[in-house]
């Protein structure tokens, strides 16, 4: 088997286990929160805001000089790096005492962060040009597998054994992933830049065809991240609005939280596919207007079916998304910069995860429900202008 082969399928278990580690805690953080002395009604989810924030803005921080080091010392010593970290981390999180403790460990978890992108990037720098598409979209279904089993395996491992199981648990997957990562994973045909060879964060914006291009992919990346996470604070209450009597409700918000990933696992491998014969760029543009279209229906519904029907199919956009636009990153830069800007991607994806939650209960405070639909609608058409006119700027340039 080709040596790229190998990669791709070592990789996708590495971000599958990641996927799961992650995942698995974050929905019982505040039940944590409040097992560690926090009761107070007020304070618990001020706290547990705090806790689930801080790692993704350090994350965002830090990101770009991951992927400088990257491309300097290599991607696969950053995801050694990024498992190894992430895993202890985790594991120290399990003995915690009280909140601040838990609070610290959080960001530093933040400082650990980077092997999703590095995987991305070592993925994007070996396969065939051509296939680099079907690729992506290949290892995103490990991730998001890992995210649709996380919370069920941390839930069950909470309920059997207690909740700081679950943190010793994520720390034995990512030893799992630190091995994998170690004896399966080979980067051939890398070139470390050199000292006097590294470019600044300026000199990597000259380096670019167009900036401005590059600037809206990042923009859609945080898009596409607010846009899983915008609705995540009202969900289950909106469920509870549109089926009051119904005694089940958790059960039925979780599957409708849960269905565009399974949607996005199904699909993302042959759209990956599609992509690589029409264009990536062709697969972002028709996924964002199928966004749209569906967050505006979304503020219309009637019932629990209508939702869940049209979460399904959103899925099918989740999946096609984000692998576009990683294969267009990689399309329009080059190996000296691949790193650096899949951290800089990377800072904007951890943004998106904080500010997609914050502008959901903003705009549920002040309009309601259905308007947070609306406004995450209204968001991706502004990202999808830009992008469309961005494009036409770059067809301008000169080749």
């Amino acid at each position: 088997m080709e040596s790229w082969k190998v990669n791709l399928i070592s990789i996708w278990f590495g971000c599958f286990f990641t996927g799961l580690s992650i995942s698995q805690i974050i929905p019982f953080l505040p039940l944590y929160v409040e097992q560690l002395g926090v009761t107070d009604q007020q304070a618990l989810p001020l706290w547990s805001g705090l806790i689930f924030s801080v790692t993704f803005i350090i994350s965002a921080i830090v990101s770009p000089l991951w992927g400088s080091l990257a491309d300097s010392k290599g991607r696969k010593l950053m995801l050694l790096r990024a498992a190894s970290g992430m895993g202890l981390v985790i594991f120290l999180q399990a003995f915690v005492n009280n909140v601040w403790q838990l609070f610290a460990l959080r960001a530093l978890m933040g400082l650990t962060s980077g092997y999703i992108p590095n995987a991305m990037a070592l993925v994007a720098a070996q396969v065939p040009r051509e296939r680099s598409t079907w690729a992506l979209s290949t290892v995103s279904t490990g991730q998001i597998c890992g995210v649709i089993m996380g919370p069920l395996m941390g839930g069950l491992v909470a309920d059997w054994i207690g909740l700081r199981a679950v943190f010793l648990l994520t720390a034995g997957l990512l030893l799992v992933t630190f091995f994998v990562t170690l004896f399966l994973i080979k980067e051939s045909n890398f070139l470390p830049a050199k000292k006097g060879e590294k470019l600044s964060g300026r000199a990597v914006l000259r380096s670019l065809n167009n900036p401005m291009l590059m600037f809206s992919l990042f923009f859609s990346t945080l898009v596409i991240q607010l846009c899983n996470g915008s609705v995540s604070p009202i969900l289950t209450l909106f469920v509870r609005q549109l089926a009051p009597g119904v005694e089940n409700i958790a059960f039925i918000s979780g599957m409708i939280a849960a269905i565009p990933g399974i949607a996005a696992l199904l699909s993302a491998s042959g759209l990956g596919k599609v992509g690589d014969r029409i264009g990536a760029q062709r697969i972002l543009i028709a996924a964002m207007v199928l966004t749209v279209v569906l967050f505006v229906a979304m503020s219309q519904v009637n019932n629990t079916w209508q939702l869940g029907t049209l979460r399904f199919l959103l899925g099918f956009a989740d999946g096609a998304m984000m692998p576009a636009v990683q294969a267009l990153l990689l399309r329009f830069s080059n190996d000296q910069v691949t790193g650096r800007l899949f951290g800089y991607n990377q800072s904007f994806m951890y943004l998106g995860n904080v500010a997609g939650p914050l502008i959901g209960s903003a705009v549920s405070a002040v309009g309601g429900f259905r308007w947070v639909f609306l406004a995450t609608a209204v968001v991706v058409l502004i990202n999808l202008i830009q992008l469309t006119v961005s494009w036409r700027y770059r067809k301008r340039q000169p080749i």
